[in-house]
């Protein structure tokens, strides 16, 4: 101070921030046992820049197969997770100034796997079978299960009691009581959790005696074959035996008897050689459960019983019965019904029918008008016709209008195209002289012309039709009484398709003789038009070959004198050198005796300053042309050759 001196020191004052830490998230959530990894991180401050490291279970982690931290150590990545990886993980940082510690918790949930699942054996009647199944996974997972389309969940039980499902932590049972052998078959185990689900199949196996099913009656007559079988149900398999008065069959005197087996059913075949070989069989099947007998009965077939005439519906030349079927069947199948018809007092005329799709009508036709009838029926079966009904009488109509046609429609290969046909009905007692077609599109007034065809016709072919539109069509029947009432018929042409049709599917495509004569049209004009380009290119062809001979017009030859025209001249030697043109540039020579100029032209021959004309005798002198200055170019080797020993120009 006394001298005035001052001194300076500078002093660095670092201050050390304990280190604050935050969790980007304090719980997260992983599945385990599917390859998936976990991601936990922290972000840490402080001064120094703290350093940051994680442990478990108070182990300090580091970097490996099973964990990964990035270069700053705030994100810890856990591969492959595992049930085992759950818990608490401490992220800590630690500097100068000290150290602070964050907790981020790991779960770890499990999808739902069927641990223990069985198959089972069980005997019809056994008091009960408990089937189990055992689950794992975290949440706890529901286990359910069904069979066929009936699903048991925990607690619930059948309506009988026999059904009862329990479960207990990760383990569920299913109790059959008082088992059955319809209990038989494939269970399903159902595991769910949040996560995820399992399902596995488990098979009950019931054993049990053999149950034979099937009709216990077969008709048949004399001479026809019948097949009994004897349909058994076991487990396992039966063996079938059968039996007649005590005795296996086929017996050594049974020569109309056959049995054929398959793996469920048995079936024996009689022939019947007469009375004695109706009567019960006997049908055994055994097996290691037991065993189980029925009878069977092999009836005498019967003649069908008469049918009941209900009504008959007279026309004028025809007539509708209307019946109910036979009360007895005789024990087989009807397979016809005769329909008998008569004036009174004279001979029955008979037609048989059918018995096809529950008939309960049958048409009578060729009648006469104003007649009285009588008609009966009988029906048949294998064994034989039955008595016939009681006769009905019955009487048609007078003379009068067609009835009108039944109409139904077809639909050919065209879309557009419709064919209706028709199914006559009562004549009215006059013949058919003709059908009266009209149709047109519902959404107009107009009718289409009116079709008329022979009293024959059975269907008419509708062409041409607007696609998807609705048509309405009358078919009319005319004898001489006059005009039937209309059939009616409505349908709808398809949509118009948007692909060419095939050509087979018929169609007014081109003849074979309209494609030849376009493809000679075509091959004429391709020639002529090579011929008109030859002629303006080459001077060639047939136009050029015209207008030479009928023409006048120079053809190509003219120009092409080489010596006596002097125009041009061409040459090539033998050592392949350029061809030469050489042409003056004066197009007029001064005549040495007349001093008149006398004009070249293609005839005028080469001459001499002397006015004498130069002849060619061979020689390789050179000809000189007094004032003439020679041009010469190369011409391509293309152009024609000329002998090496002629003269050149």
């Amino acid at each position: 101070m006394a001298r005035g001196e001052i001194d300076f020191r500078m002093i660095k004052v670092v201050v050390n921030v304990l280190p604050t830490i935050r969790a980007r998230q304090s719980d997260v959530n992983a599945t385990a046992d599917i390859g998936s990894s976990a991601l936990l991180a922290c972000d840490a401050d402080g001064f120094p820049e703290p350093i940051v490291t994680w442990a478990h279970n108070n182990i300090v982690l580091e970097t490996g197969d099973k964990y990964s931290l990035n270069e700053d150590g705030s994100e810890l990545v856990i591969n492959d997770v595992k049930k085992v990886d759950e818990g608490d993980y401490t992220c800590i940082a630690k500097n100068k100034a000290g150290e602070k510690a964050e907790e981020v918790s790991l779960n770890v949930f499990v999808q739902p796997k069927i641990t223990y699942l069985n198959n089972q054996t069980a005997s019809e009647f056994d008091e009960q079978v408990t089937l189990t199944c055992e689950a794992s996974g975290d949440p706890t997972p529901t286990i359910s299960w069904s069979f066929e389309s009936r699903i048991f969940t925990e607690g619930e039980q059948s309506l009988d009691r026999n059904i009862v499902v329990r479960s207990h932590a990760r383990v569920s049972s299913l109790t059959l009581k008082n088992v059955q052998f319809t209990y038989a078959g494939q269970y399903l185990c159902t595991a769910i959790n949040s996560i995820g689900q399992d399902d596995q199949h488990m098979y009950l196996e019931v054993r049990y005696a053999p149950k034979i099913l099937g009709s216990v009656t077969v008709y048949t007559w004399e001479g026809n074959p019948a097949n009994i079988s004897c349909e058994v149900e076991a487990h396992p398999g039966a063996s079938v035996v059968w039996f007649r008065d005590g005795l296996q069959l086929p017996s050594a005197n049974t020569t109309n008897l056959k049995i054929f087996n398959t793996p469920t059913i048995s079936y024996l075949e009689v022939t019947p050689d007469s009375q004695n070989d109706f009567g019960s069989y006997n049908c055994t099947a055994t097996n290691t459960m037991g065993t189980e007998s029925k009878e069977f009965l092999l009836i005498q077939a019967e003649v069908p019983s008469a049918p009941e005439i209900q009504q008959v519906e007279p026309f004028s030349s025809t007539a509708v019965v209307e019946f109910d079927e036979p009360d007895s069947m005789g024990g087989v199948p009807i397979i016809k019904y005769r329909v008998e018809w008569r004036l009174p007092g004279q001979a029955w005329i008979s037609r048989e029918h059918d018995a096809k799709n529950d008939i309960t009508k049958i048409t009578i036709d060729g009648l006469m008008p104003e007649t009285t009838y009588e008609v009966k029926m009988s029906a048949i079966n294998g064994k034989g016709e039955g008595e016939s009904s009681p006769a009905s009488t019955f009487k048609t109509e007078p003379v009068r209008e067609p009835s009108a046609p039944k109409l139904e429609v077809k639909l050919p290969n065209k879309g557009n195209t419709f064919k209706v046909n028709w199914i006559k009905q009562d004549d009215g007692g006059s013949p058919i002289k003709h059908y009266l077609v009209r149709y047109k599109a519902k959404h107009v007034s107009d009718w289409k012309p009116e079709v008329r065809l022979p009293h024959d016709s059975e269907y008419v072919l509708l062409s041409g039709l607007d696609w998807n539109t609705e048509y309405e069509v009358h078919v009319v029947a005319e004898n001489q009484q006059g005009k039937s009432e209309p059939g009616i018929l409505s349908f709808r042409t398809a949509t118009e398709p948007t692909t060419i049709p095939d050509a087979t599917g018929g169609g007014s495509g081109l003849g074979t003789g309209a494609i030849v004569g376009i493809l000679i049209v075509v091959f004429f004009l391709l020639l002529v038009g090579v011929d008109v380009t030859c002629y303006f290119l080459n001077k060639c062809g047939l136009l050029m070959c015209i207008a030479v001979n009928f023409c006048g017009k120079a053809g190509p030859g003219a120009k092409s004198k080489d010596i006596e025209e002097g125009k041009a001249a061409f040459t090539k030697d033998e050592s392949k050198e350029p061809i030469v043109e050489v042409r003056t540039e004066e197009e007029h020579n001064p005549n040495q005796e007349g001093g008149t100029t006398t004009e070249p032209n293609e005839t005028t021959p080469l001459t001499e300053p002397d006015g004498k004309t130069v002849k060619d005798d061979n020689t390789k002198g050179d000809t000189e042309v007094k004032n003439a200055t020679a041009e010469v170019k190369t011409v391509p080797n293309e152009a024609p050759h000329t002998n090496g020993n002629e003269s050149k120009a």
